[in-house]
C-alpha cells in the first residue's frame, strides 16, 4: 500500500497526532488540518510541513484527496464527524472517547459496515511496551488465571483546565474523570482481562466546581471471575496512574508516570522459577515497536494494507463505553450493573442528567 494522505481535524490534541504522523513519513502524507482557529492551522502548515489547513468541516469531507480523517474535536461532536467522514469514503480515526452512548457508538458500527471503511478510535496506550509484554504473557497462557486487580488514576485538573467552556460539562466533554481521564487505563485493564461482568460505583464532584464528576470508587468483576478496584481522581497533589494484576503464575505492575501507564517499566514478578523460565521463554522473540500514537498509527496501515482489522476496533470503544454507562447507572441507582447492556437499558441512549425542569 502506498503512503495514505490523512487529515487532522481539532488541533489540541491533534497536534500529538501530527507529531506521531510526521514520525511515519514512509506510511503517511500531512494532506490537511481543519480547524477554526487560524494561527493554529497556520502553525500546522509552516512548522509541521501540513499541505493545506482549512477552517470548515464540510470543505474537508468534500475533498477527493484524502484517505484517513483523524477526528481530535471536543467529545460531544464525535458521532457527527465520524458518520461523514465515513460517508465521504475516508477512513477514520477518532479519539476517545468514540461517542457519548451506547446508542450513538452502535449507530457509529452500523455506518462503518455500511461505507466499506475503517474505523479506528484511538487507545494509544495500549501500544506501550509494558502492557505489550504483559498481554503476550496472558495471551501465551503464562500468566494463568486473573485473580485480582486495582487501578488508579491520580490526576490534578483545575480552573486553567476548565477555562475551556467545553470540559467539565455533559452535553461537550460527555463526561468527568471516568470518560475523560480514567478511561485511558481502564481500557488497559479491559485489554488484559477481557469482558466486564459487573459494575459497583460511586462518583462525586468534590474538587471543582463543575457540573460532572471528579472522583469515582469501583468494583468490577470480570466474566473470567477476576475482581478490580479502579479509583480515580483529578484533586491529586502528586500525578500517578498505577495498574497493579495478580495472576495465578505472576504479578503485574506498571510504573506511575500519570500520561504513559502502558509503557516500560513495567515490574513482572514471576510465582515459581519454573514460572520465570517461562515468562523468559514467551517474551524471547517480542520485538517491541513504537509507542502511543506513533505504534497505533503505524498498526492502523499495517491493518488496512493487509485488509485486517484496525488495531484497536468499534468494539472495543463499546466496551469502553458500556463500562461508563454502568459506572453513572451504577452510582445514581446505588445498584450493582450487569453487563453487557443492550437498548433496553435505561442509559442505552445516554447518561447526560436531564436540564433542571424537565424529566
Amino acid at each position: 500500500m502506498s503512503r495514505l494522505r490523512v487529515a487532522v481535524v481539532g488541533l489540541g490534541v491533534g497536534f500529538q497526532h501530527l507529531a506521531a504522523l510526521r514520525k511515519l513519513p514512509d506510511l503517511y502524507e500531512l494532506a490537511a488540518v481543519c480547524d477554526p482557529v487560524q494561527g493554529k492551522r497556520d502553525l500546522a502548515v509552516g512548522l509541521l510541513g501540513v499541505e493545506r489547513g482549512v477552517e470548515s468541516f464540510d470543505e474537508l469531507v468534500a475533498s477527493d484527496d484524502l484517505d484517513v480523517i483523524d477526528v481530535c474535536t471536543p467529545p460531544g461532536l464525535h458521532r457527527a464527524m465520524v458518520t461523514r467522514a465515513l460517508e465521504s469514503g475516508c477512513h477514520v480515526v477518532c479519539e476517545k472517547p468514540l461517542a457519548g452512548s451506547l446508542a450513538d457508538v452502535d449507530a457509529i458500527a452500523e455506518c462503518e459496515r455500511r461505507s466499506g471503511r475503517r474505523l479506528m478510535p484511538i487507545f494509544q496506550y495500549r501500544f506501550g511496551r509494558g502492557i505489550e509484554r504483559l498481554r503476550r504473557l496472558v495471551e501465551a497462557g503464562v500468566a494463568g488465571t486473573p485473580y485480582v486487580a486495582s487501578v488508579e488514576t491520580f490526576w490534578r485538573r483545575g480552573a486553567a483546565y476548565y477555562a475551556e467552556e467545553w470540559r467539565g460539562r455533559f452535553d461537550t466533554e460527555l463526561g468527568g474523570v471516568c470518560i475523560s481521564h480514567a478511561i485511558h487505563s481502564h481500557d488497559l485493564l479491559q485489554s488484559v482481562l477481557g469482558p466486564v461482568e459487573s459494575v459497583f460505583a460511586h462518583v462525586d464532584t468534590r474538587v471543582n466546581p463543575i457540573e460532572t464528576e471528579d472522583c469515582a470508587a469501583v468494583t468490577l468483576r470480570f466474566r473470567s471471575g477476576a475482581l478490580a478496584t479502579l479509583t480515580a481522581t483529578l484533586g491529586s497533589a502528586r500525578e500517578s496512574s498505577r495498574l497493579r494484576i495478580c495472576f495465578e503464575h505472576l504479578s503485574a505492575e506498571s510504573s506511575t508516570p500519570p500520561y504513559q501507564p502502558g509503557s516500560e517499566p513495567w515490574t513482572l514478578e514471576p510465582m515459581t522459577p519454573e514460572d520465570s523460565a517461562a515468562i523468559d521463554a514467551a517474551l524471547a522473540d517480542h520485538e517491541p515497536g513504537p509507542e502511543l500514537y506513533e505504534g497505533q498509527l503505524a498498526a492502523l496501515h499495517r491493518a488496512l494494507e493487509r485488509g485486517e482489522d484496525p488495531p484497536v476496533t468499534v468494539a472495543d470503544a463499546r466496551a469502553s463505553v458500556e463500562l461508563v454507562t454502568a459506572i453513572y447507572h451504577s452510582a445514581r441507582s446505588g445498584e450493582a450493573v450487569t453487563l453487557p447492556l443492550g437498548p433496553d437499558h435505561p442509559l442505552y441512549h445516554g447518561w447526560a442528567p436531564e436540564p433542571p425542569g424537565r424529566g
